[in-house]
């Protein structure tokens, strides 16, 4: 997606040919194949056959997330056995707990992949409080 958000920062219409995406994401061009055809399921690419044909965004950088992207690709960004946190079934009042701690966890998430656009990762430059949370005390620490 960085590789068609820089192509569309030149040219909003230019088309990336999937030969190109994949040897600049190191990567076989029919393992991008799949990758391609979920992100244009989820509008967020589009493509042209033919000679002159290739892929390119579907909408502007800026207006395409990290949410959007891994959405696309994987589904909801917090899920417990494929079902999402507030669908789960609630057994006894513990479960509850459970819950909440799921929704909390989806919500942290989207705090910083729904702020973080295409545009943002093509420029090198996070948002401002995105930034912040990767420089806290202990934010680079493994566990």
């Amino acid at each position: 997606m960085t590789a068609l958000g820089r192509a569309s920062a030149a040219d909003p219409r230019v088309l990336v040919k999937r030969e190109a995406l994949a040897s600049e994401a190191a990567v076989p061009p029919a393992f991008l194949d799949d990758i391609l055809r979920a992100l244009r399921a989820g509008a967020l690419v589009t493509s042209q056959r033919g000679s002159s044909g290739g892929w390119r965004l579907a909408k502007a950088s800026q207006d395409i997330t990290v949410a959007d992207i891994i959405r696309a690709l994987e589904g909801p960004l917090a899920s417990v056995r494929g079902i999402r946190p507030h669908d789960l079934p609630r057994a006894a009042v513990h479960d509850d707990a459970m819950i909440e701690l799921w929704i909390a966890t989806r919500e942290s998430l989207r705090s910083v992949l729904e702020h973080v656009s295409v545009a943002d990762l093509v420029s090198g430059k996070l948002p401002k409080d995105v930034a912040e949370i990767a420089r806290r005390p202990g934010a680079w620490d493994v566990h």
